[in-house]
């Protein structure tokens, strides 16, 4: 493709040949190959214009920056926004001949997105891409998922690979970086849902108000959204849109109602009502949290022009998603159930669900994720001691911190030292949680979720709590 075509709609200040041949189109100068395009995106910590000797070496014929250098190249204000739409004229916009569905919030993202899935191949009858926190689906063989929202250019290659499978439909989580980022504005969303708000990731976004204002942004680029109006941050979502929202909830006001609300040990049932017509709801995971799940993943369903009933039907088929409220299966008479919730509310909701089908004791194993927001963690660390009746304190995904002083932050939210456990390694935490574990108790490993490792000084080790949990049982029948 020649670079002037690669760069419309830039707003690129030209200072070499825009005639010439761009075989490919990089931002890490590691991976240029001779002919390439090199875009210097600047990280957090360091001046992308850095790599562009390297890029050239490695035989780049040009770069995109956001400053003149000594090199062939086209200035941008914003070479990581800029990107994104180099990465759509790349690939030939591939979006442009998709329906994509865009799913942004706090909790829920990933259930909401797999419940559209399966509600989209149930009624097309066909296979319906899947970008998310636990894997990618573009038609090919899924494949685990780096980051909850990929680069922009990473993003568009996914894309265009669904649309060479033939995939008509995508769906995907947003995340606030992503939309902060600028990785998803050259996506055409034909529907952007909002499931929640709560406090994460206030390390990158600062506050809750720029946190609010990266989630807004999923409105301006879609057709169609869907809000859940029980959510506080519901108005301001509504903001701004540029596109016809439809609410969800329970508030009287919402156009999609959930009414009836029945809550069980394994399953929530309800009556969705909508333009006058009632449908009863059955979804396979618990908790109120699911709930607004199936509202939200049904008002993207409805916003695409199905129906009540066979969204019902395809609702009733679906399960639990891998890392959520999932029920580990052991050979005792006590549940062990592994759970993703990773901030206040995630971890509260479940508590709560958890807790209602509880006739021991609630044995909860958690801890926070280092480099993160660590205002976060005496939040949780008080919810934990208020909801759980033990709580074993302990080691996430620490990456460069030191895990005691993480652990340290969590315990000064909390006042009952009778009721904690501090063991650092993730591992024993586990095993002392299921020492402890009786008849009728559940035992809730909560924030890894879906992981399979644990990120130690930047290196990733694996750890896969299902597999804690077996060897510990495998152990103690070997010893009985």
């Amino acid at each position: 493709m020649r670079l002037g075509k690669l760069l419309e709609n830039t707003g690129a200040e030209l200072f070499c040949d825009p005639m010439t041949e761009i075989s490919g189109v990089y931002n890490d100068s590691r991976r240029v190959r001779p002919g390439g395009l090199f875009v210097a995106v600047s990280g957090f910590k360091e001046d992308g214009m850095k790599y562009i000797p390297a890029a050239l070496a490695a035989g780049a014929v040009a770069v995109v920056c956001e400053r003149r250098c000594d090199a062939p190249s086209a200035v941008v204000p914003d070479a990581r926004r800029a990107l994104s739409r180099i990465a759509a004229n790349f690939y030939g916009d591939p979006t442009s001949e998709l329906t994509v569905v865009g799913v942004t919030g706090t909790n829920g993202k990933t259930t909401v997105t797999n419940l559209v899935k399966h509600i989209l191949e149930r009624s097309t009858g066909g296979y319906v891409g899947l970008i998310g926190t636990n894997e990618i689906y573009d038609g090919g063989a899924p494949r685990e998922a780096q980051r909850t929202t990929p680069e922009s250019l990473e993003l568009q290659e996914i894309f265009a690979n669904m649309r060479e499978h033939g995939v008509k439909h995508a769906v995907m989580e947003v995340s606030s970086h992503a939309l902060a980022l600028g990785r998803v504005d050259d996506v055409a969303f034909d529907v952007g849902a909002f499931t929640n708000l709560t406090q994460d990731h206030l390390d990158f976004h600062g506050d809750m108000e720029n946190y609010l204002e990266a989630k807004r942004r999923l409105f301006s680029l879609c057709k169609k959204g869907v809000v859940n109006l029980d959510d506080e941050a519901a108005p301001r979502m509504a903001e701004g849109a540029t596109c016809d929202i439809m609410t969800y909830g329970r508030a009287e006001g919402a156009a999609l109602r959930a009414e009836e609300i029945r809550l069980g040990a394994g399953e929530v049932e309800f009556d969705a009502v909508w333009n006058g017509a009632r449908q009863h709801m059955r979804l396979g995971i618990p908790g109120m949290f699911s709930v607004y799940n199936a509202l939200a993943a049904t008002g993207c369903a409805l916003s695409l022009g199905l129906g009540l009933g066979e969204i019902a039907d395809a609702i009733a088929e679906c399960g639990g998603v891998k890392g959520r409220a999932e029920v580990v299966t052991t050979p005792t008479d006590y549940t062990v159930v592994i759970d993703y919730a990773h901030t206040p509310d995630a971890l509260e909701n479940i508590l709560a669900t958890l807790r209602g089908g509880c006739r021991g004791r609630l044995i909860c194993v958690f801890g926070c994720g280092g480099d993160r927001d660590a205002a976060k963690r005496p939040i949780m660390g008080g919810i934990v001691e208020r909801c759980a009746d033990v709580c074993v304190v302990t080691s996430d995904n620490p990456r460069t911190e030191d895990p005691e002083a993480i652990i340290a932050d969590i315990v000064a939210g909390m006042s009952q030292p009778q009721k904690r456990i501090v063991e650092v390694s993730r591992p024993a935490a586990i095993h002392l949680a299921l020492d402890m574990a009786r008849t009728g108790d559940v035992v809730l490993l909560a924030g890894k979720g879906h992981e399979t490792y644990q990120e130690i000084n930047g290196v990733k080790h694996h750890m896969d709590e299902r597999e804690i949990v077996a060897d510990y049982f495998s152990g103690r029948q070997t010893k009985d």
